[in-house]
């Protein structure tokens, strides 16, 4: 049944972009190591416009502790720096003229076990949309059946759809459990 094999295939592109969406937002609780996707979202001014900052400078990371930011113009390395200062990201950062600094400190188990929370709550949002993706493709089977398809075609269907959505939350029980672990490790 062509019908049935859209709704999976709608099903199975929707809990994908939960996969995605949920690692995209596990990627921004900074785990204690410095990654550059920590200033993502970071909007420095620049001639009078809000800019990302991954425009206006490279950002690297020489080692585990540190965050190094080279403006392509020297004159915004102030800007970077009060962003950076006026964001919600606690970070102090240095400015040596050339570059800005942040050096990351290490996390204390207080903030460890909040940062693991927060993880699974974004894990909980993303199998909620799993969920919600598998109630989605049921009821379009459901009408489907009313329609005219075959019983026993439907069944097969919210079996594989059960199928997707079990190996899809086990995904992100996987993810989670590799970011708790990056978290717990001092």
């Amino acid at each position: 049944m062509e019908e049935i094999e859209l709704v999976l295939e709608d099903t199975k592109d929707l809990m994908e972009k939960a996969i995605q969406h949920t690692k995209s937002e596990l990627l921004k609780i900074r785990a204690g190591k410095a990654s550059p996707s920590m200033l993502e979202g970071l909007m420095v001014k620049y001639y009078n416009n809000d800019t990302p900052i991954s425009q206006v400078a490279s950002v690297s990371t020489p080692d585990a502790r540190t965050i190094v930011i080279k403006p392509w113009e020297k004159n915004v390395i102030g800007e970077i720096e009060r962003a950076i200062i006026n964001s919600d990201l606690g970070f102090n950062p240095q400015n040596d003229g050339d570059i800005v600094r942040i050096n990351i400190p290490p996390l204390t188990e207080e903030r460890r076990l909040n940062l693991s929370k927060q993880a699974k709550n974004e894990a909980e949002e993303g199998k909620i949309s799993i969920r919600n993706a598998r109630k989605d493709a049921n009821d379009q089977l459901k009408k489907l059946q009313k329609e005219g398809t075959a019983e026993d075609d439907v069944k097969r269907a919210e079996e594989k759809v059960q199928a997707l959505t079990d190996g899809y939350v086990k995904k992100i029980d996987e993810i989670l459990e590799q970011k708790e672990k990056e978290i717990m490790t001092v």
